[in-house]
């Protein structure tokens, strides 16, 4: 008897179940024709390489264990408050009449699909390159008599790691309770030393799913992209910037990163905190949502109206993605979009189309150097089919444009961690704000227009035009669209 052949006949057998059932399985999500279509060819087709993409790229975790812990948690809290709101949003005047109309439908989805909590009270500074954004946080950081939480993406050793790791000491030698989240992914290069040196000090921080053994887990795929600080509940950022030296001083063959930052005083930094303690529950499994300390009602002199949207793999709804799609859909006048990655999705790409060819003046704003030659072709990718539509697309080239921004009308803008990229929409934690202010978008707004003097628009006829070898490029790196 030959037990390796009977061995190899299991084992194929074993694995065409495995295959039929995730098919099975698939088929049941009831998902968009075309991305299941796709999933079951790659399965059948690629043997065993099939199968190590769709675990680490094609499962839904939006119901997997998982997460199902955190999102539970986060519900019951979000619940009342929303509901509570939604009533106010009926009855109370937050912005001037027609204003209000304009933007009633928005905020409402957002409670509706995030329990975004909105905050009347605020006032907001616009940061737009890391000297400006980096300055402040450490100043804010230095005034700390409380606490300071922070979660981040990407902490980096280097020059800004190294400044915040001996700021964050220093603060917790005087006393200062500090939080610390780092992703482990993204935050992969932190020497051990610099977290030892940490906690040393009496500083709580922790890895955001961390990841032992990236060849065997799916977490890989799930990552915190968020960049929140909070400083005793009166000071908050929010952002695109990650504390690594190139966000400062740019990189050789790009150049400077082009970034907006806000920082935030009153309401809605009790709104970034809850965000910070949901995930740091997820995190230690430490409740401290309970403690009036951490959630003070703090009083300034601003009048700005903002909404705090919270999106992942934990979420029931795509809300940054669909926030997105209701802004597009509902200008009347301009949509100005600055992203660093362009690699939205049907739905998306649609509505930028339909509102161009409505007469909505669409403008959108791409890197023309990137940090990632994959990102750099696919976005490419997507260039012929907007110009066609009217929607017009400038290459960013003085540096790096990493800014997450999108302006309506001058009356709505957005601010946040998330890409215009189906990652972004899909698979990792994100934050936004939603800032229903005349005042600020406008500002945005021109910082846009600013940005386009150091920009090119790009020419549908010479587009056409470009070599073969750049369209082959750009169409196969698309094919990735899903992954990146």
């Amino acid at each position: 008897m030959n037990w390796t052949s009977i061995a190899i006949n299991i084992g194929i057998v074993l694995y065409i179940l495995t295959i039929l059932a995730i098919i099975y399985t698939i088929i049941l999500e009831n998902r968009n024709p075309v991305r299941t279509l796709a999933w079951i060819l790659v399965l059948v087709l690629a043997p065993g390489v099939g199968l190590f993409f769709y675990i680490y790229f094609g499962m839904n975790y939006r119901k997997i264990k998982m997460f199902s812990m955190k999102g539970l948690g986060d519900f019951k809290w979000l619940q009342y408050m929303s509901e509570d709101q939604k009533q106010r949003i009926k009855k109370a005047e937050l912005l001037k009449k027609e204003d209000m109309e304009a933007v009633k439908p928005l905020m409402t989805l957002l409670l509706n699909n995030s329990k975004a909590l909105l905050s009347r009270n605020n006032t907001i500074e616009i940061l737009n390159n890391g000297e400006a954004t980096f300055g402040s946080i450490f100043k804010a950081i230095a005034k700390a008599k409380k606490y300071i939480h922070l979660e981040y993406y990407i902490i980096d050793k280097g020059e800004l790691g190294e400044k915040l790791k001996e700021l964050l000491i220093t603060k917790a030698k005087e006393g200062v309770e500090v939080r610390v989240i780092y992703d482990d992914v993204g935050s992969w290069k932190l020497p051990k030393r610099y977290i030892k040196e940490m906690k040393a000090a009496g500083i709580q921080i922790f890895p955001f799913l961390p990841v032992r053994f990236p060849l065997f887990t799916n977490k890989v795929n799930y990552r915190n992209h968020r960049k929140i600080v909070v400083v005793d509940g009166d000071t908050g950022f929010i952002g695109g910037l990650n504390f690594a030296d190139r966000y400062l001083h740019g990189l050789p063959g790009i150049g400077i990163w082009r970034d907006t930052h806000l920082k935030v005083k009153g309401e809605a930094v009790t709104s970034l905190q809850v965000v910070f303690l949901f995930d740091w529950y997820f995190v230690r499994q430490e409740l401290l949502l309970n403690k009036t300390e951490y959630l003070p009602n703090k009083k300034v002199d601003g009048n700005v109206v903002v909404q705090t949207v919270a999106s992942g793999p934990d979420s029931d709804w795509t809300s940054i993605q669909q926030a997105y799609f209701t802004l597009i859909n509902m200008a009347k006048k301009y949509v100005f979009i600055s992203t660093p990655y362009f690699m939205p999705g049907e739905t998306t790409i649609n509505s930028l189309k339909t509102a161009a060819m409505s007469g909505v003046d669409v403008r959108i704003m791409i890197p023309y150097k990137s940090d990632s030659l994959l990102t750099h072709w696919c976005t490419r990718s997507y260039v012929e089919e907007l110009l066609e539509a009217g929607v017009r697309v400038f290459q960013y080239r003085k540096g790096f444009n990493h800014s997450k921004v999108i302006v309506m009308d001058g009356l709505v803008s957005s601010v946040g961690t998330a890409n215009m990229d189906i990652r972004s929409f899909e698979q990792n934690f994100e934050v936004n704000l939603i800032i229903y202010d005349r005042n600020v978008s406008r500002q945005l707004g021109s910082d846009f227009l600013d940005d386009l003097k150091g920009s090119s628009e790009i020419s549908i006829h010479r587009w056409k035009f470009r070599p073969k070898r750049d369209k082959i490029r750009e169409s196969l790196a698309r094919l990735f669209a899903p992954l990146l």
